[in-house]
């Protein structure tokens, strides 16, 4: 997605769609579970819980799906999934933030080293790359469903700190503290979202030839076949 750093490998693969269908709907089940297990089952209640389920409508998932995935929080499977942040730098020397669920963060870390390495770069310790980021809030919203200056001044009311019109959608940005309260607020006008997360933006996006794109657009899509990641940021831009 361009004009940010967030790797969105669901829209970069829609020409093959089919066939990553259930690898990603098993991520967003996944992320749905977790937030479900973490608190309450009703959406209204659980922020993330509210923001994975409309992430997943947005991916077409099918509502069976989706409650499955929340009835699932109920199990006594065994399986206990940790929130875990991977730092490290990719090919042409991107600096990365990936951001797993798993259920073994030694196969996780092994699976991505083995993927840096083969295309030279490295796997940090926490902190190593963070610093080139900064932490915030981001909301989308259909350009159809508000004008430009309706959306500056929702995310001015909300408590927002930025908004920025791209192509045909809006996008409003706020302090990664602020998230669920301007993301209440403007849920109050809107509510169906094309996405709402907390991301980490680069301070300065490093600029690549398009053979040095396409490389690292092929470790990427490495990464993302892993099931345990959720979410990959880079400082480049696509």
């Amino acid at each position: 997605m361009a004009g940010h750093s967030h790797w969105a490998g669901i829209k970069h693969k829609k020409g093959r769609a089919d066939k990553q269908r259930s690898k990603i709907f098993s991520k967003l089940s996944k992320e749905i579970t977790v937030a479900a297990k973490l608190g309450s089952k009703d959406p209204n209640m659980n922020p993330r819980l509210r923001s994975a389920i409309q992430v997943a409508k947005q991916s077409n998932m099918p509502k069976e799906n989706i409650n499955r995935a929340i009835s699932k929080s109920d199990s006594n499977s065994g399986e206990n999934y940790e929130t875990l942040r991977y730092e490290g730098y990719g090919a042409c020397n991107t600096a990365l933030i990936i951001e797993s669920l798993t259920d073994n963060k030694n196969r996780t870390a092994s699976t991505i080293r083995t993927i840096l390495q083969k295309n030279g770069g490295r796997l940090g310790e926490n902190g190593s790359t963070s610093h080139l980021f900064f932490n915030c809030g981001v909301i989308q919203i259909e350009n159809k469903n508000l004008n430009n200056d309706e959306a500056l001044e929702l995310a001015i009311n909300s408590g927002a700190n930025e908004c920025k019109s791209i192509n045909n959608y809006h996008e409003i940005i706020c302090e990664m503290k602020d998230f669920y309260k301007v993301k209440n607020s403007v849920e109050k006008k809107i509510s169906n979202f094309i996405y709402s997360g907390i991301e980490w933006r680069a301070h300065n996006v490093l600029q690549l030839t398009k053979e040095q794109k396409d490389k690292v657009i092929i470790m990427l899509e490495s990464l993302d076949e892993i099931d345990d990641i959720q979410k990959i940021f880079t400082n480049c831009e696509f």
